[in-house]
């Protein structure tokens, strides 16, 4: 596996970069303009991540993760917010929380609303919709919040994984106080992985879930207590996932 700072796709490339090694990386500049706004209107929905609710969901009983939850069916000529639902994943990809309904606290409407939110779903939609033309994308939203009070935070506790969609989308809203926290991604059929660690808020990961597996570091504090806040959107096809799809 080789090591290296973040090398960032040219967005014109984004296509051909899903297929030749199946993720893409974008600067926080280029997201920005993808969602039709600047970063500091994407820095207006930094508030909302100070309102996540604890997810209680964590069987190694851990405490480090908070969370808030959104579904939403894009088509390429508009977003509608689906009516909230547990989220639930096969054991096939979640070994350890797969299997289980979770059903966690909506990501609040004003988060929603804000313009900024409306152009990062539709602006990631839209490279989702140029890689793989489809009729609808099933996107589900997850603000994470991990944090240190404990000693140690855990983004995957279930370790290096796939979600059982199409495609996953990472952005890093913020890193305060913390070391680690670095991303993995290991080709699923394959000997090569890549390593790197995302700094700079706003950047984002894109993945083809069919081809890499991925997974991020623990992260421990720097001072007495820190955290690392993410936005994760997934992109399916046919239909949010679930036991009957």
């Amino acid at each position: 596996m080789s090591s290296a700072a973040p090398t960032f796709t040219h967005p014109a490339q984004v296509s051909e970069a899903l297929r030749a090694h199946g993720y893409a990386l974008l600067p926080p500049q280029d997201v920005a303009a993808l969602a039709g706004c600047t970063v500091a209107q994407l820095a207006s929905l930094l508030p909302s991540w100070d309102q996540l609710e604890l997810d209680n969901y964590l069987k190694d009983g851990g405490r480090y993760r908070r969370r808030r939850h959104a579904c939403f069916v894009q088509t390429p000529q508009e977003l509608n917010q689906a009516p909230h639902r547990a989220h639930w994943q096969p054991v096939e990809y979640n070994a350890l929380h797969g299997g289980m309904h979770r059903l966690f606290e909506p990501v609040l409407p004003e988060t929603v609303a804000n313009p900024a939110w409306q152009g990062l779903v539709n602006g990631i939609g839209r490279l989702c919709f140029a890689a793989r033309p489809q009729p609808a994308w099933y996107v589900e939203a997850h603000q994470f919040r991990i944090d240190t009070a404990d000693g140690i935070g855990r983004p995957t506790p279930e370790g290096a994984h796939r979600d059982g969609v199409d495609f996953v989308a990472v952005l890093l809203v913020a890193r305060h106080e913390i070391k680690g926290g670095e991303t993995r991604i290991f080709e699923a059929d394959g000997p090569n992985g890549k390593r790197f660690t995302l700094n700079e808020p706003w950047s984002l990961l894109l993945m083809d879930d069919a081809v890499v597996i991925h997974e991020s570091t623990p992260i421990q504090p720097l001072t007495d207590h820190g955290h690392r806040d993410t936005l994760v959107l997934t992109y399916r096809a046919g239909g949010f996932q679930g036991e009957s799809n």
